[in-house]
């Protein structure tokens, strides 16, 4: 490796780990750089939420990119670091929603292919080298699927994006209490389901 390769390396490892408070303020400011890093820093992450609620690829990308868009246009309303995740997360809920509810008005156009399946809390810099086709996350996403929606989307954002009770509250606009109890029974609810899908297989039953 010559003495540009590791220098350019360097910068790009500089970039990633740059802190996301002085990420955000450059970004606000206008500084493309800043940008750049922190699209790299979660759009695995919001790829992967994308992917959970749409169900496809390639409307996971389209909407991954609609997301991006949107915190772009309102980087003056973007909160501070404790609260972006949480933000960012709500502004691909919303634009998933909404792309739900066109797609309702429309038969699909393909089935889904039932081994899609991806790292939901995968932060690559290449969204598409989040997939993994390992059995046990296939049956994660079956069940998933399975699940009651609120269950499923509480078990989404507690679970796999790690946001607190009061935040997924106020983003499903439920009582904080039907949160917390909600929370227990979408565990045992996962849990079921993933007991039965694994006996399906054990089993040689088509799941």
């Amino acid at each position: 490796m010559g003495a540009a390769e590791r220098t350019i390396r360097r910068q790009d490892k500089r970039r990633d780990t740059m802190d996301l408070s002085i990420v955000l303020e450059r970004c606000r400011g206008g500084d493309e750089l800043a940008w750049e890093v922190l699209v790299r820093q979660f759009q695995g992450r919001i790829y992967g939420v994308a992917y959970h609620y749409v169900g496809n690829a390639e409307d996971a990308r389209d909407l991954a990119q609609e997301s991006f868009i949107r915190l772009y246009q309102n980087l003056a309303l973007c909160p501070d670091e404790k609260g972006f995740l949480p933000w960012l997360i709500r502004i691909t809920r919303n634009a998933c929603i909404d792309h739900l509810r066109r797609r309702s008005a429309r038969p699909p156009s393909q089935d889904i292919a039932a081994d899609e399946m991806l790292d939901l809390r995968s932060s690559a810099i290449d969204p598409e080298q989040s997939y993994e086709a390992d059995s046990r996350k296939q049956l994660i996403y079956k069940a998933l699927k399975e699940m009651t929606e609120i269950n499923r989307e509480i078990i989404l954002l507690k679970d796999i994006q790690g946001l607190a009770l009061e935040e997924i509250a106020s983003m499903l606009h439920v009582p904080l209490g039907t949160v917390k109890s909600r929370s227990n029974r979408a565990r045992i609810e996962l849990a079921q389901r993933l007991a039965l899908l694994a006996g399906d297989l054990a089993g040689g039953g088509v799941v």
